[in-house]
C-alpha cells in the first residue's frame, strides 16, 4: 500500500516566494532527518497564492514520525504567519493508471 502527505497550503498575498523558500527549507531540513523523503511543492496557476505539497511515505508510522519530528514542526512554525490557512492530509492509495 502507498502513503503519501498532502498539504494544502493559502498564502497570505504577497507571501509567496518567502512561501516557497520557507517550504525548501523544510524540505531539506526533512531530508536530513528522513533521507529517503520526496516531495513536491506545485503552484495554482488560478489561485496563485494556493499551494499543493505532496510525498510518497514508506508507511502510515513514517507519515505520523515526520509530522512529530522537529523538521517538520519548526518548518511549518516559521511558515505560520505566511499563511492564511493550512490543510494537511495523509492519504492512501485508492486505484492508478499507468
Amino acid at each position: 500500500m502507498s502513503v503519501y502527505t498532502l498539504g494544502i497550503w493559502l498564502v497570505k498575498p504577497g507571501r509567496e516566494d518567502d512561501f516557497v523558500q520557507a517550504w525548501r527549507d523544510l524540505a531539506s531540513k526533512t531530508q536530513e532527518e528522513f533521507p529517503a523523503a520526496k516531495g513536491v511543492l506545485m503552484r495554482d496557476r488560478d489561485v496563485p497564492n494556493r499551494f499543493i505539497s505532496t510525498g510518497p511515505w514508506e508507511s502510515f508510522e513514517q507519515a505520523g514520525l515526520w509530522r512529530a519530528s522537529a523538521a517538520f514542526t519548526e518548518g511549518y512554525e516559521a511558515m505560520r504567519e505566511m499563511l492564511e490557512h493550512f490543510e494537511p492530509h495523509t492519504l492512501e492509495e485508492a486505484a492508478t493508471i499507468g
